[in-house]
């Protein structure tokens, strides 16, 4: 049984995360394999043997894998008749394979059955003369061998020990090896075969059937009594473990057609099977082992902690970096320069280092020797962190998840107090994190070393080869040690990123005399000697190349020399590539060439490696190999066909040192330990033809095709026959939220390049099963990365799709820590991919309706989406840089993440787009700016710099590398956009706290200057930073209108204008504007500096053109601009005012109008494309608009930013947007496919909204105080109508049988508008006080219309004559008094009652007909929401607290008190009833839906929606939901008879709620739910990390 590693109790876990534990006991977790070993005659049990590997081990397999455990078999004596009795090597292996199994197995290790003969080679018949003879040789130097070792012991040359191992048999070595060395009898099985005693009476040709006889066919005494001594030894020392059975041969064999023998294999294998099963859970469920376990691929188990995976991680890499370092040698010298250059810039800033080499010169072995060394130099509270990124090649590691693992480990070590924030992080939020952790490690005073080998090996996500990421500015006692190859692509971006040479250090050869210092460390570790010709042939070609790789596989290939080896049959290669042919050339004469080819290329295509048990099983399905191990002898059985077990140790054992094990969640899987050899295997093998066969069988057998099934071999020899090749079935689910790891890992690599296309998209892409149990086992991100590769291969439009749903998703698996239930995860895809349904029916379609059949037939309730709700893929949007802070490669989405923090007051103030440096630079009010490259199929961040206030203005300078930004601190500082660092800082160049519209920052590349001018005050600077002049205005009256070249020109409240030359220090130029209405008031103003104009646009509608000259020149202007701007080359003018945008030719001195472009609101923002035939429009309806210069033509209209854009820039095709509202910037892609593109909703946030009960007309206003109701088309995604309202519009209310849109007004007017008749508007009159209308209300049966005023309440009845509807009215009218607060929500009752609340929490409940009014238990807070039930039974009144209330109305009585505390604020905002009034649908400010039992009051559905749910109207099964970002919600609403009492509605949620109830057949009331404490949203403050590990309570439910 595997002897478990250190527990991490064990061992200091400060010192693991230091990385000062010396590693061992990290390299691997707690076992998930049982592997046994099989020990038997070659022939003797071969029908036992049989029958196991047909009816035992498939049981046992299954068995194990419902326990998240992995079971091998090692019958090495399977499908071998025989071995040469002096094949030693083959014992060897016997025994190693015994050792490794015990050293793995969490289970039984050793299985022995033992029936008449040792298990020394059988004889058989000798019918050759020569093989005779040397049986007798053979006999007779043994028994002088025995005699000598007894002489030698007598004389005390030798030990006893010693001369007994001449005297013991393989059988008995086995078993000491397997049993009686660790005296552990847990770890084995023992199945005796006994013959009956009157069948030793027998003759010798029947005993040799089933005994050990000697050469000349006698029987054998000596084998026999060895074997005599085997079991008298087991049934004295081992009864607990034995099984013993006496049985009749026939012919000295079983026959399984006899009955007797069919019993006796049919009790062998019932035996084993109940025994493995005993002793396998034995030992998992022992009460260490479940503490410490984690059951592989399990989904139900709760998530390990970051901290879990995180130990596992650092713990392996320590342990790779102490064995490595062990073996280092040599190279002295360069690591005392490396030491010497940590220490002297150990108390200053300083760049990373960077150590550089050829592939295999040992860099490495070179930077591990380093952090072992610092180990013991660093102060013991000094932490080293080592990543040694090529350890699991060919997967290149994912810089998000270094980064990501360097800086937890980082903060746990130096107790920081920052790890939480890593959870659902950006890439970008990530790097600035990583470089916020480095500067607290060094104002703590903390030492702390990082190594990161083999940059060059990260794969390519976020370009991590270009090194964005790596920081080149290192803060005091911090160092950064990083490796590369020299001709690595990464090594020529690190060269351009470090101006000097001093941080590198180059890996140079080794010398003769290094190579002689390695030979001989390492032959004296193996106990290995050379001759001093073969010692020297080593040398001489080691010299060749100097290369320490070279080395050690001229030192391994030396380990099968023998010391009269010629050197002629040496083959040393004279570099790393010849003795890796010669080392492929070697493998292949031993073992054949398929053999050794499919061995090594299954391994080198493997993902994650493979197991080998795996490997054995493909290979068996690979004919070509079949076809060469049977090419000169018959498989055992033919209907059996497998590859024999002991063919593939031998090769390991040859491949011993260029193999490795590699431990994840338990299990071990072995890869190449070095790159270069799985690249030689790659080039040498792995062909064309070769390389698809080999995918083919490694996708068919993770898909399980051959599982069960005959196979089709031919076989030399033999014809064309099917045959079974014993390989397991591969389902996706071992039990029951149990997963198949390995076919996750494996199959969608194996299928896609294996272009096995069509299985792909049906078991992976288009699998909602799949596409789930992969992102809860193995993380989303791997699920993206498949994805990824998909599109990249395949021409499906729609594996793109489902990749961009999934990112979508990411925010919030992440959030719950991947623990997404099905149910939730099958809701989202849906919510996101109902409207590509249609349009892509193959693998969407089929993927949404897998997910709806599957949602319906759920036996617990269940909310099931009809229509996209949530943001779907597709569509322009393709990067989201978020709070400029992070790029989150998605499409803008209110997350979890984002939306349970603390909304911040970030917002984009300033955005600058060079085309010639393809820089983005980007500034916010928190004074944080980032520079980033844009493109179509990129964005990804280069430096970014922090200022002290907000950034009000940025500018690139396009003739370097460099930015300027100006501050509201009054500071300007340059910038390098390589690095980040600050290059110049200037105080005091503008009033601290300007407003962003008060300044402005220009930079005059052509004279090398940059200036700066407010309204009062001009300043100027060389680019270096020396002041040319600064200025300001005295005239109360004047304004700088702006700087042309070196003038300043300036405009008084006469219109005299000024232009002055200060730095040249020519004559001022005055000139007075020719004003034809005596006045002048500037609204806006734009400088021409190519033309040496500046264009100025005054109130009373004139365009002035001033020269620096003087001239003027005046026109009428048509508009009264808020936006004026010039293109590039300022030919064209554009000025946006209201809802229209202006375009305008400039030639010479006139300005003609050439185009009018108008909106549905107000223009914001505008710019047009270099060669100015696109124009890009932003405007306050959240649209970013494409239109056509040259005809006017709307081309495209953008959706999905959410708030106003007030800032677009066009970079070649990307559209570039920001809004002061938010702090993220959005990057659009023009060349987007049209045909997915998503449908257009109403606005963010709209004041007051109604929603058709069919979903297809939504009525909405935007803000208060506007007089149109908007009437949008959901189905077309566009406006359809607007409808005039002579004030503003104060409440939206719909009758939905009726089609009646009720407007109240501020003015008291209420608006009706018949939806059938859209011509007629009907208008019920303001009262007497003109008070203003709060609130709505139409009855269930829509006869009788409610309506709030400040003052009164009044009911109308809604009738009909002659088909066209009428109001009557008022029939009934009650007082509000004054005193109490206004009333915020109200439900009209079908007997002419009133249930309404105030905005202090007040309830009343008016009855029309007798004019009283009762009061109804009261809310802390608001009133949002009073619904009646559609039969008019019960109300709902919920309020902005964590509290609603479900009256019964007849008679009055409080049937429910319902209260949830959720993460976020709670607030009810809308209800409705389900037709039956079974159901009462809620939407919360929290974001959520959810569903309660209107007889319990008990909570049922919860479901996070990314935005709260402002309206909400019932249909037949469900209901249809507005939420305030703008998406029409239509769901479903399923729910069984029977609830399982165990049901957690809060099992996606972190949350708790309490039902109080009234006991119907009493008034006292009673609680279903533990009493909670009193609650305030404002001081709700869970720690974000233990909260998701909390663990629900026995009486408030809590995830």
């Amino acid at each position: 049984m595997a002897k478990r590693p250190a527990a991490a109790g064990d061992v200091n876990l400060q010192d693991v995360l230091r990385g000062r534990t010396g590693g061992e006991e990290w390299t691997k977790g707690s076992s998930n394999m049982v592997r046994v070993f099989i020990s038997s005659a070659f022939t003797d049990m071969s029908s036992e043997r049989k029958a196991l590997l047909e009816k035992a081990f498939p049981q046992v397999l299954t068995f194990c894998r419902t326990r998240g455990l992995v079971f091998e078999v090692v019958d090495l004596r399977w499908g071998i008749r025989n071995i040469p009795s002096g094949d030693h090597e083959s014992y060897e292996i016997f025994l190693q394979e015994i050792e490794r199994c015990k050293r793995i197995s969490v289970g039984p290790a050793f299985i022995a059955l033992l029936g008449n003969r040792d298990l020394r080679p059988e004889s058989g018949p000798q019918h050759d003369n020569d093989v005779l003879s040397w049986r007798f040789t053979e006999t007779r130097l043994l028994q002088l061998l025995r005699s000598a070792a007894t002489d030698a012991e007598t004389d005390g040359d030798i030990t006893a020990e010693q001369k007994q191992q001449f005297f013991t048999s393989v059988n008995e070595r086995e078993f000491e090896q397997g049993l009686w060395k660790d005296d552990d009898e847990q770890s084995a099985l023992i199945f005796i075969r006994e013959v009956p005693r009157q069948r030793v009476r027998d003759g010798p040709k029947r005993l040799a059937k089933y005994m050990d006889v000697t050469a000349d066919g006698l029987l054998d005494a000596e084998a026999q009594g060895l074997l005599t001594g085997i079991k008298s030894r087991l049934y004295a020392t081992s009864q607990k473990i034995l099984n013993l059975h006496c049985v009749e041969l026939t012919k000295g064999n079983i026959d399984p057609k006899r009955k007797e023998h069919a019993q006796y294999l049919e009790s062998v294998c019932e035996q084993f099977v109940s025994q493995m099963k005993a002793r396998i859970s034995m030992a998992v469920d022992s009460p260490a082992e479940e503490r410490e376990r984690k059951i592989w691929g399990n989904t139900e188990e709760e998530k390990e902690q970051m901290s879990d995976w995180l130990i596992e991680e650092v713990g392996e890499h320590v342990a790779m970096s102490a064995k490595l370092s062990r073996g280092l040698q040599g190279r002295e010298g360069l690591l005392g320069k490396l030491s010497l250059a940590m220490w002297e810039s150990t108390n200053i800033c300083h760049s990373p280092l960077v150590v550089h080499g050829g592939a295999g010169m040992g860099k490495t072995a070179l930077l591990c020797k380093l952090a072992q060394e610092m180990r013991d130099v660093l102060d013991p509270r000094a932490a080293v962190a080592i990543r040694l990124l090529s350890a699991r090649h060919p997967h290149k590691p994912d810089v998000d998840h270094v980064l990501r693992s360097i800086c937890l480990q980082i903060c746990l070590a130096c107790g920081l107090s920052l790890a939480s924030q890593l959870i659902a992080i950006s890439h970008l939020e990530l790097l600035s994190f990583f470089r916020n952790v480095l500067a607290e490690v060094s104002q703590q005073g903390n030492t702390l070393l990082i190594i990161l080998d083999a940059l060059d090996q990260f794969s390519d996500k976020h370009h991590a080869h270009k090194l964005h990421w790596l920081p080149t500015n290192i803060p005091p006692n911090v160092h950064l040690v990083v490796s590369m190859d020299t001709n690595s692509v990464a090594f020529a971006n690190i060269r351009l990123k470090l101006e000097t040479l001093e941080s590198f250090f180059e890996v140079e050869r080794l010398s003769r005399d290094e190579g002689k210092q390695i030979m001989d460390s390492d032959l004296q570790v193996s106990q290995r000697t050379l001759t001093p010709e073969q010692s020297d042939a080593v040398l001489q070609s080691f010299e060749s190349s100097g290369c320490p790789f070279h080395l050690k596989l001229m030192l391994s290939a030396a380990k099968r020399w023998t010391s009269f080896t010629p050197l002629t049959e040496l083959h040393l290669g004279a570099n790393t590539q010849k003795m890796l042919s010669e080392l492929f050339l070697m493998l292949e004469q031993k073992h054949g060439k398929e053999l050794v080819g499919g061995a090594l290329g299954y391994i080198a295509l493997a993902r994650e490696g493979l197991m080998e048990a795996e490997l054995r099983d493909v290979m068996s399905l690979d004919d070509e190999v079949l076809r060469e191990v049977y090419k000169y002898s018959l498989p055992p059985t033919p209907s059996l066909i497998r590859l024999p077990p002991l063919l593939w140790a031998r090769l390991r054992r040859d491949l011993e040192d260029q193999l490795e094990e590699r431990w994840t969640g338990g299990v071990a899987t072995i890869a190449f330990n070095n790159r270069r050899l799985s690249e030689a295997v790659l080039s040498r093998y792995l062909t064309s033809e070769r390389r698809g066969r080999y995918l083919r069988i490694l996708a068919e057998y993770f898909l399980g095709r051959w599982s069960g099934k005959l196979k089709p071999a031919s076989l030399p020899g033999l014809s064309l026959l099917l045959s079974d090749r014993k390989v397991p079935p591969q389902p996706l689910w071992f039990a029951p939220g149990l997963a198949n790891v390995r076919k996750l890992q494996e199959l969608p690599h194996h299928l896609l390049h294996a272009g096995l296309w069509e299985e792909l998209r049906h078991e992976v892409i288009g699998s909602a099963e799949w596409l789930f149990c992969k992102s809860r086992v193995c993380g989303v991100s791997s699920v993206i990365h498949d994805l990824d590769q998909s599109s990249q291969y395949m021409d499906c439009v729609e594996s793109g799709l489902i990749r961009d749903a999934l990112i979508l998703i990411k925010p919030s698996l992440d959030f719950l820590h991947g623990r997404m239930d099905m149910s939730l995860f099958y809701t989202e895809l849906l919510a996101r991919l109902s409207s590509l349904a249609t349009s892509c029916p193959s693998v969407i379609g089929r993927l949404c309706s897998d997910c709806e059949e599957w949602l319906l037939t759920r036996p617990e309730p269940v909310l099931v989406p009809k229509c996209s709700f949530l943001q779907p893929p597709g569509g322009a949007l393709e990067h989201t840089l978020s709070g400029l802070q992070g790029v989150r490669n998605s499409y803008q989405t209110l997350t979890i993440h984002n939306s349970s923090l603390k909304q911040s007051a970030a917002s984009v103030l300033c955005l600058d787009i060079s085309l010639k440096t393809d820089h983005l630079v980007a500034g916010s009010d928190d004074g944080g700016w980032r520079s980033g490259i844009c493109g179509t199929s990129s964005s990804y961040t280069l430096c970014w710099g922090t200022q002290v206030t907000a950034v009000l203005s940025v500018k690139v300078i396009d003739s370097s590398s460099h930015c300027v930004s100006l501050a509201a601190d009054g500071s300007l500082r340059r910038w390098s956009l390589k690095n980040g660092q600050q290059l110049l800082c200037i105080h005091e160049v503008i009033p601290i706290d300007s407003a962003p519209s008060s300044v402005r920052l220009d930079v005059c590349e052509q004279r090398r200057m940059f200036y700066v001018y407010t309204r009062t005050q001009v300043k100027m600077w060389k680019l270096e930073g020396t002041e040319l002049f600064s200025s300001t205005i005295s005239d109360e009256g004047s304004v700088v209108l702006g700087v042309l070249d070196e003038s300043v020109v300036s405009l008084s409240d006469s219109g005299l204008v000024t232009i002055s030359h200060p730095v040249n220090g020519t004559q001022t130029v005055e000139t007075q504007l020719k004003n034809p209405l005596r006045r002048l008031t500037r609204v806006n103003s734009v400088m021409l500096p190519k033309r040496g104009k500046v264009l100025v646009v005054s109130k009373e509608g004139f365009l002035y053109q001033i020269s620096t000259s003087g001239r003027q020149t005046v026109v009428e202007f048509p508009l009264v601009p808020f936006l004026l701007s010039v293109t590039e080359d300022e030919k064209i003018l554009l000025a946006g005012s209201e809802h229209a945008l202006s375009l305008f030719h400039i030639d010479g001195d006139s300005v003609d109008n050439f185009l009018d472009l108008q909106h549905d609101d107000s223009v914001l923002s505008a710019c047009i494309s270099s060669d100015c035939r696109l124009l890009v429009s932003g405007a306050a309806d959240q649209l970013i608009r494409i239109w056509s210069v040259t005809t006017g033509a709307l081309l495209d209209t953008l959706c999905g930013s959410d708030v106003p854009v007030t800032s677009v820039g066009l970079y070649k095709d990307v559209v570039v947007s920001a809004s002061t509202a938010v702090s993220s910037i959005q990057l659009w892609n023009l060349k987007y496919d049209t045909q997915h593109k998503p449908t257009v909703h109403i606005p963010f946030g709209c004041v007051h909204a109604a929603v058709s009960r069919d979903a297809d007309r939504v009525f909405y206003i935007r803000q208060p105080g506007q007089t149109e109701v908007m009437s949008w088309n959901n189905n077309t995604g566009c406006l359809s109508e607007r409808l005039p309202v002579s004030a503003g519009v104060s409440c939206l209310e719909l009758a939905q049988n009726k089609r009646l849109l009720l407007c109240g007004l501020s003015s008291g007017t209420v608006l009706i508008y018949p939806l059938a008749l859209p011509q007629e508007t009907l208008c019920i009159p303001p009262p007497e006080s003109f008070s203003r209308v709060l609130c709505l209300a139409v009855n269930s049966q829509e006869k009788q219309l409610a309506v709030a005023y400040e003052d009164s309440v009044c009911l109308f009845e809604i009738t009909t004559r002659d088909s066209f509807p009428t109001v009557e009215g008022p029939l009934e009218r009650f007082l509000l008094s004054l005193l109490d607060a206004p009333l915020s929500s109200m439900a009209l009752l079908s007997d002419h009652r009133v249930l309404y609340g105030t905005s202090c929490g007040e309830v009343k409940l008016y009855d029309f007909s007798s004019c009283s009014s009762s009061d109804l238990e009261p809310h802390r807070s608001r009133v949002t929401c009073v619904t009646a039930s559609n039969w008019g039974t019960h109300a709902l009144v919920g309020s902005e607290d964590a509290v609603q209330r479900l009256w019964a109305l007849e008679p009055l009585a409080l049937d429910h008190t319902m209260e949830y505390k959720g993460f976020f604020f709670e607030g009810v905002l809308c209800a409705a009833f389900s037709d039956s009034d079974q159901f009462v649908f809620t939407g919360s400010q929290d974001r959520t839906v959810k569903v309660w039992d209107v007889a319990s009051g008990n909570l049922l559905y919860v479901q996070y929606v990314y935005s709260p749910v402002v309206k909400m109207v019932t249909f037949r099964t469900g209901f249809v939901a507005l939420s305030q970002q703008g998406f029409v919600i239509k769901q479903v609403f399923r729910c069984p008879d029977h609830v399982n009492p165990d049901y957690n509605p809060l099992k996606n949620v972190k949350a708790q709620y309490r039902v109080t109830s009234r006991e119907k057949n009493r008034d006292s009331e009673q609680n279903s739910v533990c009493d909670l404490k009193d609650y305030n949203p404002a001081q709700f403050n869970l720690n974000l990390m233990n909260m998701f590990r909390a663990k629900p309570s026995s009486t408030c439910v809590l995830l």
